[in-house]
């Protein structure tokens, strides 16, 4: 198959770099860099209609990937992810359309698997055996679980209050595993000191321009489910804001491949909790860069992010779409979970609690219309956030008459 990146490109200071090596961020600026495509050539290569026939995975999209070989693609089954509309949740909000692309189908039970996937497979590419990075749960899992099916060797590093779910599949999938007394920062710095100490590749949130390839994915199966019809809004829990920034470069790459009727991008909705809200807070002051969010603290794990490197590509984006960032009350989040859960049976974790109450907010604000056609994204599994519910479930002592009174 033909691979059709031209090279890669600095999202800050356009600084361009070839595409058959492995590169971290840019040398120049330190930011970011983006996989560009020849999109003409994509064009008259490819067609909408194609995809009918392929396997329904994120691997269709392959001429919009950077794969050079399909025999090196690293996989567990990366199947697209439903799009299923909500009407309880619908009615709750007063919403003529709510519908949840619901990522928690993926491997390892989470968005992250894309990236991941993509990821791992670049490095296979490049002749890449050790991998590392620091994890606030989910991505930890993913690269865990990838880097074994490489056959890889692999190193996580959470913070020590991580869900222990998160743990224990990094813990079951061979990776060195290691819990460290900080935040996601924190352990950001231990895995930039070990590439040259230990002489891993970093897999860090945009610190490789890959694993944005692979959640952009969301943005190309978003658009393919909706008959090339963009939705009005899309909410999405934002941290390190990989898979917001994919699905608006998808949304570009569409447009430049003439496959979308309209030139309307959704409103894109930066969701954080006000217990790790750096994006907002930058947002809110209009600035382009985030300052670090002090003594962040949240249930929602994955939106636990204090300093993000992709933080101007997240706030470029929201800003472009006429959409905004909103920090929710940590204590809405866990009655959102099980209220999203209780009325469709979907099984909704926190960060995507985070948008809901988001939803509520902005719907009450006038900022968002009952008319508008909304998507909210759940990016991860409830069961994998045992510390995050608080349940009261009674004892029936079967020694004593049962008192149906109290059932």
């Amino acid at each position: 198959m033909t691979c059709f990146v031209t090279h890669l490109e600095c999202a800050n200071c356009f600084e361009r770099y070839a595409a058959n090596q492995a590169h971290g961020l840019c040398v120049k600026c330190q930011k970011p860099l983006w996989v560009r495509y020849d999109l003409n050539a994509v064009r008259s290569r490819l067609a909408k209609r194609d995809l009918t026939a392929r396997a329904a995975t994120m691997w269709r999209y392959q001429e919009l990937l950077p794969i050079e070989d399909p025999e090196n693609i690293v996989s567990l089954g990366e199947t697209m992810t439903p799009l299923l509309p909500v009407p309880r949740l619908a009615s709750s909000f007063g919403l003529r359309e709510l519908l949840v692309k619901d990522e928690s189908r993926l491997p390892t039970g989470s968005f992250k698997a894309r990236g991941m996937a993509m990821a791992i497979t670049k490095a296979r590419d490049f002749g890449i055996g050790r991998v590392a990075a620091p994890t606030a749960g989910n991505a930890g899992g993913a690269m865990a679980a990838y880097a074994a099916r490489a056959g890889m060797e692999s190193y996580v590093f959470m913070p020590q209050d991580t869900p222990i779910i998160n743990a224990k599949e990094c813990w079951l999938a061979g990776a060195k595993t290691f819990y460290v007394n900080g935040l996601i920062n924190d352990c950001g710095r231990i895995v930039g000191e070990g590439k040259t100490k230990k002489g891993w590749f970093d897999l860090s949130t945009l610190k490789e321009p890959y694993r944005i390839e692979g959640k952009k994915t969301m943005g190309l199966e978003l658009a393919e489910q909706l008959d090339w019809h963009l939705p009005d809004v899309i909410l999405y829990p934002t941290g390190g804001g990989t898979g917001l920034i994919g699905m608006w470069k998808a949304f570009a790459e569409l447009e430049q491949l003439g496959w979308l009727p309209s030139s309307r991008k959704p409103r894109m909705i930066c969701c954080q909790s006000e217990g790790c809200a750096p994006v907002v807070r930058a947002f809110e002051k209009g600035e382009r860069f985030a300052a670090k969010f002090d003594n962040a603290a949240t249930i929602a794990s994955g939106v636990r992010v204090p300093v993000a490197v992709g933080d101007f590509m997240i706030l470029d984006a929201v800003r472009a779409s006429g959409g905004t960032a909103i920090a929710v009350p940590e204590h809405a989040i866990e009655p959102w979970m099980k209220k999203a859960i209780a009325l469709e049976g979907l099984s909704i974790c926190p960060e995507t609690a985070v948008c809901f109450a988001a939803l509520e907010t902005l719907l009450a604000r006038g900022t968002l219309s009952p008319n508008d056609r909304i998507v909210v994204f759940n990016t991860g599994a409830a069961q994998k956030y045992p510390e995050a519910v608080h349940e009261n479930i009674p004892l029936l002592d079967i020694g004593r008459p049962l008192d149906w009174a109290q059932i």
